[in-house]
């Protein structure tokens, strides 16, 4: 007996990924509604005809209001969020309250957003991540592209996983830059496309970087995956680095063959990757 699936909240922030998600509900016919950041989510996606309300990051009330007002019965957060700062926020009574109670002490990444799941569900409504809805998005175990790691990349992709896995213990990021087994440079509060840039002026000579990304080992499946798309794969290649290792089961690969096949077109090899111990 098949059931209807419950109506879906969609909090949406930049990227394509909201897109394919609001794009696949339309296709499965799945009842959806959007609620698009403010100076995040792109304008020009969200005509008349996808029910949605724009929202700031500070307006939790409203959300939770809305959500209830439209019988959301789980809730998808996806895309990307640009940090904002207290002054941007301007938080009303509700996000405020939401700050008091979780402490100045918990703003690490992953405590603010186990600390929002734990509010959202306390609404009765359930927060699910993108790959139980899309599971097609997951990075799959393995070379995904024609160029292929050598002894080298073998190496600096271990080295990369060590590190990474110690910061993302830490909640300082989920990225880490290796070169011939020296650490150029570790993900902080700028994000992966900063890093790319920034280690591209760092590079030494011989063969280049190689970007490893991976979900930190706290961090809740349902949200704030890492993610990789054209974005990366042309900054990696202008900052002269040769590939990149992601996390096997645990990232997302937004529009995966237009990647592979930009990867194939600069000779890149993209790889997902397990780090030691995880079971395949």
């Amino acid at each position: 007996m098949n059931t209807k699936p419950k109506k879906l909240g969609i909090i949406a922030g930049g990227g394509t990924l909201p897109q394919m998600l609001i794009n696949h509900c339309r296709q499965t016919g799945r009842d959806y509604f959007v609620l698009a950041i403010e100076n995040n989510a792109d304008k020009s996606f969200f005509t008349a005809d996808i029910p949605h309300k724009w929202i700031r990051i500070g307006q939790a009330g409203t959300g939770f209001k809305t959500a209830h007002e439209q019988k959301v019965e789980e809730l998808i957060m996806i895309g990307t969020i640009h940090r904002p700062t207290f002054s941007d926020l301007v938080p009303d009574l509700r996000t405020t309250a939401f700050f008091a109670k979780i402490g100045l002490k918990s703003l690490g990444d992953d405590s603010i957003l186990r600390a929002l799941v734990k509010e959202i569900e306390a609404e009765n409504i359930r927060v699910v991540g993108i790959h139980e809805v899309m599971p097609e998005l997951l990075v799959k175990e393995g070379v995904l592209t024609k160029a292929k790691p050598d002894k080298q990349a073998l190496a600096d992709i271990e080295r990369g996983l060590q590190v990474a896995l110690e910061l993302g213990r830490l909640d300082v990021g989920q990225s880490v830059i290796v070169q011939q087994g020296l650490v150029l440079g570790v993900e902080g509060i700028e994000g992966t496309d900063k890093l790319i840039e920034r280690c591209g002026t760092y590079l030494r000579k011989g063969v280049g970087g190689i970007l490893v990304k991976i979900r930190k080992p706290q961090q809740d499946m349902r949200v704030d995956l890492p993610t990789i798309g054209l974005n990366t794969i042309e900054n990696l290649h202008n900052s002269g680095m040769r590939g990149l290792a992601i996390h096997a089961g645990n990232a997302l690969i937004v529009n995966e063959a237009e990647v592979v096949a930009l990867a194939n077109k600069y000779n890149m090899f993209i790889t997902g990757v397990l780090p030691a111990g995880e079971n395949k």
